[in-house]
């Protein structure tokens, strides 16, 4: 079983680029972040008509979830219990959404950038981090193949990123969000694609500005954590660097997973 994770960076602006990604990898299951629409806008017919599923927990301009499944979506659940905003400007942000499919349970992460640091917007993103950790300590208890996928907005070491030096003090580095990111993976997560690749940089994303793509300029921001029963069936993890490099790109590009795992 084939499942990726893709930030589309506005799936309005993207859709033409995300449905020719849907046809020609054809995973089974697609987790999608930053969408920048509400959920009656998500282009649901278009992708239903790709023989997908859709669980979506939209919002206007920002943010934005997704998953989609070639098979029977159950068990949904959209946000984190407490607090579902950082102040008054930035209300109810739709950040992570959960369901039960093809006898696994999948979450589509999009963490918040938490920059400028210091400030409330990082303030934020670590009380998100602990909201989250708290939601997978309680499912990884639950023994079951769970695969929680997405942009983490966490660069988990210096070989993550093209500069270390220059982004020290940057909110996916700084020392409180990478404590917290290992605190998740303690819980007994595995990073995939450190399973598979365990040495050398693995981007997955190129800021726009500057020449960073075409300078391989690069940082491992999208990750997947496997429960230790996904864990137990990763055959594969790898970065779809080609998406990245077609016109009109997400300044992200698609992680896939491949399982040792048949629908249920």
């Amino acid at each position: 079983m084939k499942i990726a994770t893709f930030n589309v960076n506005s799936m309005k602006a993207r859709l033409p680029r995300v449905l020719e990604w849907l046809k020609e990898e054809q995973p089974d299951i697609a987790c999608l972040q930053e969408l920048k629409c509400v959920d009656e806008s998500f282009p649901t017919i278009e992708i239903e008509e790709l023989g997908y599923n859709c669980a979506v927990h939209g919002q206007k301009t920002y943010n934005g979830v997704a998953i989609l499944s070639k098979h029977p979506i159950e068990d949904v659940v959209k946000g984190l219990d407490g607090e579902d905003f950082a102040d008054e400007d930035l209300p109810n942000q739709a950040r992570y959404i959960e369901c039960f499919t093809a006898g696994l349970r999948v979450a589509s992460i999009y963490l918040p950038n938490g920059n400028p640091r210091p400030g409330p917007k990082y303030d934020y993103k670590l009380r998100w981090m602990d909201r989250l950790t708290a939601r997978a300590a309680e499912l990884i208890k639950w023994e079951e193949k769970l695969v929680m996928a997405g942009d983490y907005n966490i660069i988990p070491e210096d070989i993550d990123v093209y500069d270390p030096v220059g982004w020290a003090d940057d909110a996916a580095v700084y020392i409180d969000s990478r404590r917290r990111f290992r605190e998740m993976m303690n819980l007994g997560f595995t990073d995939a694609l450190r399973q598979i690749h365990p040495a050398g940089p693995q981007y997955t994303f190129w800021d726009y500005q500057r020449g960073a793509w075409q300078k391989d300029n690069g940082l491992r921001i999208d990750h997947f954590l496997l429960s230790p029963e996904a864990a137990d069936i990763l055959v594969d993890c790898q970065v779809d660097r080609a998406q990245r490099a077609k016109e009109k790109a997400s300044d992200h590009t698609p992680v896939w997973i491949k399982l040792d795992h048949k629908a249920d």
